[in-house]
């Protein structure tokens, strides 16, 4: 089920993208669509990265797939 939102943007990116939809017989809306869906695997990356990150610095603790059985009784 799609739910609506509002959203603003720089003129200049609504033209562009206005262009975009003209161009290649689309709504506003596929292209937002595809845009988001698209920038997922960006953030994906970037949240990856940041745990990383975590895990180097001592900030999160990392557990073995034994020891997570084992605390879940799956031995």
């Amino acid at each position: 089920m799609k739910k609506a939102i509002n959203i603003r943007l720089d003129e200049t990116l609504l033209s562009d993208l206005d262009s975009y939809a003209k161009e290649l017989d689309r709504t506003r809306t596929y292209l937002i669509e595809k845009s988001v869906s698209a920038y997922f695997d960006t953030l994906d990356e970037l949240i990856a990265d940041q745990r990383i990150d975590q895990i180097k610095q001592g900030q999160t603790e990392v557990y073995s797939l034994e020891q997570v059985a084992a605390k879940l009784g799956l031995e």
